[in-house]
């Protein structure tokens, strides 16, 4: 194992000219729960001193009250804070939707805007108007990014280019195109004799392509033909190609291969249920798993515990309303009530309490280790203690509402029949 925030001074060693940036996820930090804000601020403050630039700060449910502590914290910090959009389809989210919600980013103080098109789906047409309403009503920079799964995202970038945008975001070729980004060179010839041609070293790029091939080919059984292919499919299921790309390995593991496009047929349905929440971490694994569970044992026959959170507003609100049904049969089920505030207002301070956990452990009690020992108790036990962790580890209780993201395994009794399950969350 190795300590993450020593991978950030690695590769600022390696380009210490060029921004680097990191995708985080509000209020969860880069895990699946909540953490309080002094957690959140911490984490941030140690991931600016190592060298990073650039925050790329999202919320799952496009709630700014999860963003303010992690926009705040990176403006502290001295870097840049990048508000992405979390950009979906459905009844409530709509052109004007999505500018307001950029408009509230640059109040929060973030200094540019990304539409965050994590399954690649939108269209040129919606690539423009939302690109040129949101040059209308602010001033700062603004980002297209998107990925190809179902083969649009170049034509959505030429139309973003059009109406303006500052940045379009592209890979590089073998890890370009399909769930990825467009190939940059793709692109480049794209916008050949265009005014907004980019002047790229061409050369430069193809040396560039030729090592990662190389690294490709080191890493070729850890991906599948699958996710490097056109999916139209994807217009109707909405899932994100990070996660996508690992989703048919989880179904593989759990037995379910052949009902791959059943758990995909469902996946909208249990979207739609929690409030048409948009599918990106964590909400696309919450709502894969329990489209998965609801394949195997029937509909809302089984709740896992983070959708249920969601139903209860433990994550935020939701765009639109949750299923009243649902709603009454989570409330029933918990004996709990929908949470209305800020959820990391109900969480106490965490860092006092992850400081005397590692100190009864015998372990560091510097900022790093505790942010990293609060959301990955395992493994950063085993790393300090040199690959043999302790017998029993259990991270400080700073946030835990909902469950993490460990596989969790389940019996389950239904119309007479016992079922075993395990469920474990993919990280998209």
């Amino acid at each position: 194992g190795e300590n993450p925030f020593e991978r950030i001074t690695v590769l600022k060693k390696g380009a210490p000219k060029t921004p680097h940036g990191m995708l985080l996820r509000g209020q969860n930090i880069v895990q699946y729960t909540s953490f309080p804000d002094d957690v959140v601020e911490t984490f941030i403050r140690c991931t600016a001193d190592r060298g990073m630039d650039v925050l790329r700060i999202f919320d799952a449910l496009n709630d700014p009250r999860n963003l303010e502590t992690s926009i705040r914290a990176t403006l502290a910090a001295g870097k840049h804070a990048r508000g992405e959009i979390c950009y979906t389809i459905s009844p409530v989210h709509t052109v004007e939707a999505f500018v307001d919600f950029g408009e509230a980013l640059v109040d929060l103080g973030c200094q540019s805007v990304s539409i965050k098109d994590m399954a690649g789906l939108i269209t040129p047409k919606i690539a423009y108007d939302l690109v040129s309403a949101l040059k209308k009503r602010v001033s700062v920079p603004i980002i297209l990014h998107s990925h190809d799964t179902a083969g649009m995202a170049a034509s959505s970038y030429l139309a973003a280019i059009e109406a303006g945008v500052d940045v379009v975001e592209t890979s590089i070729v073998p890890f370009a195109n399909g769930t990825s980004q467009p190939d940059t060179l793709r692109m480049m010839a794209l916008l050949e004799g265009h005014p907004r041609s980019p002047d790229y070293d061409r050369e430069g790029l193809t040396r560039l392509r030729a090592h990662f091939e190389k690294v490709y080919a080191e890493l070729k059984a850890f991906t599948n033909p699958a996710n490097e292919r056109v999916d139209v499919d994807i217009l109707t299921y909405q899932v994100p190609g990070g996660m996508l790309s690992n989703f048919r390995n989880q179904l593989k593991e759990q037995g379910m291969a052949e009902r791959y496009n059943e758990v995909l047929k469902e996946m909208p349905v249990v979207r739609a249920a929690l409030g048409y929440i948009p599918l990106v971490t964590p909400t696309s694994q919450i709502v894969g798993t329990q489209a998965m569970l609801n394949v195997k044992f029937g509909r809302w026959k089984m709740i896992s515990q983070p959708a249920q959170d969601v139903v209860l507003g433990k994550y935020g609100k939701t765009p639109g309303p949750v299923d009243q049904e649902l709603l009454a049969l989570v409330e029933k089920q918990s004996g709990k009530k929908t949470v209305t505030v800020r959820p990391a207002d109900l969480l106490e301070p965490g860092m006092p309490s992850l400081r005397d956990k590692l100190k009864e452990k015998g372990l560091p009690e510097d900022d790093e280790t505790a942010v990293l020992f609060a959301m990955f108790p395992v493994e950063t036990d085993k790393l300090l203690r040199g690959g043999k962790p302790a017998a029993s580890v259990e991270a400080a209780p700073v946030s835990r509402p909902r469950s993490a993201a460990r596989p969790k395994k389940y019996v389950m009794q239904i119309e007479g029949k016992k079922h075993s399950v395990e469920v474990e969350e993919v990280v998209a």
